[in-house]
């Protein structure tokens, strides 16, 4: 899944995903011009301070926030205006900060919410616990009462059974303990190296978002200021 898309001049910007949006002047977090380009088999990540407009960035491109100017597509679809069910349909994922899941359902019932009606929905969920091996051992308990690590697991998982082509992953290290932040970022590696999943994730975990991504945007104000090549001897750079 490559998201393509035009500028405010309606030029093509081949292989990229432009959003260009003002949320209100009362919104200290609204999005005033961003470009940024999404490989359809790599990461790219989204850094910046707290009310940068990284959160609305992502809900803007899931529908969830209306655009006033711009357009975005995704390989070549026009879905600028589309519904946030027919965006998922094209093949997006989002999955939000906070590690969301049904908390008064067990692990397997907020796996197989997702999974039911699909024609591959249990060997996709056997592909989640194979992915997500923690989970196997959790599988009857609420989901309210597992760890944060545990919850974001579980919450990639059910974003991945809906077969995306693009995921889009808001601060998914957030209150997590090192060894699953590792997880969750070889997670990411493998899934990407297989090829057709592009990831979009914000994130303010610096080392995590290089290491992940293969390239990076800091959004401050609403606006892209820099923009490079990922890896960890960016790092300087973006600090």
């Amino acid at each position: 899944g490559v998201v393509a898309t035009k500028d405010s001049r309606g030029r093509l910007l081949d292989r990229r995903y432009f959003v260009h949006m003002e949320t209100g002047l009362s919104d200290p977090n609204r999005v005033d011009e961003a470009v940024i380009s999404v490989p359809a088999d790599g990461v790219v990540a989204v850094m910046g301070h707290n009310g940068a407009g990284k959160t609305t960035l992502l809900r803007a491109a899931v529908g969830l926030v209306k655009t006033t100017k711009g357009t975005i597509t995704f390989d070549g679809v026009d879905i600028t205006r589309a519904r946030p069910s027919v965006r998922v349909g094209h093949g997006i994922a989002y999955v939000p900060q906070g590690q969301q899941s049904f908390g008064h359902l067990t692990t397997a019932e907020n796996l197989q919410v997702v999974a039911d009606g699909r024609k591959r929905g249990k060997e996709l969920v056997a592909e989640m616990l194979d992915m997500f091996p923690a989970l196997k051992e959790l599988l009857g308990r609420r989901a309210g009462l597992l760890s944060g690590g545990q919850r974001q697991q579980l919450a990639i998982a059910r974003a991945l059974i809906t077969e995306p082509r693009m995921l889009i992953l808001d601060e998914p290290t957030e209150g997590i303990q090192p060894s699953v932040v590792a997880e969750i970022e070889q997670t990411i590696t493998t899934l990407t190296q297989r090829g057709g999943l592009g990831v979009l994730l914000v994130e303010q975990h610096i080392g995590f978002a290089l290491e992940a991504a293969q390239r990076y945007y800091v959004l401050e104000s609403g606006r892209v200021t820099s923009s490079g090549e990922g890896g960890t001897t960016a790092e300087s750079a973006v600090r």
